[in-house]
């Protein structure tokens, strides 16, 4: 177990799981990923979430030597998803006297994943609602599509702790050495981005308790500057551009459309932009990319033709920011075809059907290699974005 300090009445009994290569199946995780659970220690004893599957052995481990003989009197579930629930069947069956405190909608989630009927031991609970534990008095908020329907985070009054599910949350390990920042942005967007409208809806509610803890259900625990925390929070799930800088994300067969994402990058530096970073969609983490493309204020699509459509890599992450509801952002683009140049048309078909996206001109149009007259409309291309 990590060697955690909360409080002296709530205990850390999470664990890093280091073995894994991929969260959710699809995002690369090289520092791993921990699963958050602690427990109060008070007249009643509450756990507040479970983890994976994965690592229940060590978590079992973990609340055996907290609980130090004791009992639990109820686990707290904020969130169904099985990176943190998928333990709940195993910890009633090993603790029959335990209550479980769920709302309605995690209620009705139960059947989907466990075959032991909890309904009679559950604690249904809704917002506002408190459960005394002694000293200690949770207060429930529900967080509705962050990022699943059932979330809810829960607020301990007497030491000031906000319980707040996956918001908060960040990729890596615990004893990981990393930038806060950097791997929570990540998280943020690739799994908790689209619901931006319902992250506000949360925060709103936050900003009116008095939070002297953050108790996430992955990354560290954050007990210092929390208004840097809040306001990321802030920034980001208003999809405002975090930083000003220019992200090219490019898409490239040959390597001609990445020869011509790399000249507009030197353009743009001797003119001055503030930050330029150039990204090869076919080789490079997507979701690093998607990252990038929130943060930064302007982005430049450069992308090869293909099947009379677009390079699939490009497609790809297309899709990706919509389904992520990408907006607020000027976009440049750049298409390269040796006989029916089409990719600018479809990219900006879809950057249409994303909101407040400008489109600058001129497209940047080149036939198989960049030659004099396209070399000079990436020169208006780079002016347009500085």
């Amino acid at each position: 177990m990590q060697n955690i300090t909360i409080t002296d009445t709530i205990k850390y009994v999470g664990t890093d799981d280091r073995a894994i290569d991929l969260f959710e199946s699809q995002y690369i995780v090289p520092n791993g990923v921990s699963y958050n659970s602690y427990v109060i220690l008070d007249e009643k004893i509450a756990v507040m979430d479970g983890v994976d599957e994965r690592a229940e052995e060590v978590w079992f481990q973990n609340l055996e030597k907290v609980l130090d003989g004791k009992m639990p009197d109820y686990l707290v579930v904020s969130h169904m998803e099985p990176d943190h629930a998928g333990n709940i069947q195993k910890f009633m069956e090993k603790y029959p006297q335990t209550q479980l405190v769920v709302n309605a909608k995690a209620l009705s989630m139960l059947p989907q994943f466990f075959t032991l009927d909890m309904s009679a031991r559950s604690v249904v609970v809704k917002e506002g609602d408190e459960l005394s534990l002694g000293n200690h008095v949770l207060t429930f908020v529900m967080a509705p599509m962050v990022h699943w329907p059932e979330v809810m985070v829960s607020y301990e009054k007497t030491e000031k702790i906000l319980f707040s599910a996956d918001a908060f949350g960040k990729f890596g390990a615990l004893d990981a050495e990393e930038d806060w920042a950097c791997e929570a942005r990540r998280y943020y967007f690739n799994i908790v981005g689209k619901y931006g409208m319902q992250v506000q809806a949360l925060l709103k509610k936050a900003s009116a308790l008095d939070i002297r803890v953050i108790c996430p259900l992955h990354g560290p625990i954050l007990s210092e500057n929390l208004d840097f925390y809040l306001g990321k929070y802030q920034t980001w799930s208003s999809y405002e551009p975090e930083d000003k800088g220019i992200l090219i994300a490019y898409a490239s067969i040959h390597g001609n459309t990445g020869k011509a994402a790399e000249k507009l990058a030197e353009l743009l530096r001797a003119k001055g932009a503030e930050k330029v970073v150039v990204s090869d969609l076919a080789r490079e983490d997507m979701a690093e990319v998607i990252e990038d493309a929130f943060r930064y204020d302007r982005m430049v699509l450069a992308a090869a033709t293909y099947d009379a459509g677009v390079f699939p890599c490009m497609d790809s992450f297309l899709a990706r920011l919509k389904s992520k509801n990408f907006q607020k952002r000027t976009v440049g683009l750049i298409e390269n075809g040796s006989w029916a140049p089409m990719a600018g048309k479809v990219m900006k078909d879809s950057l249409s059907q994303m909101k407040e996206i400008t489109v600058l001109e001129p497209v940047v149009t080149i036939k198989s290699t960049l030659n004099e007259a396209s070399a000079e409309q990436l020169e208006l291309l780079a002016d347009a974005l500085v």
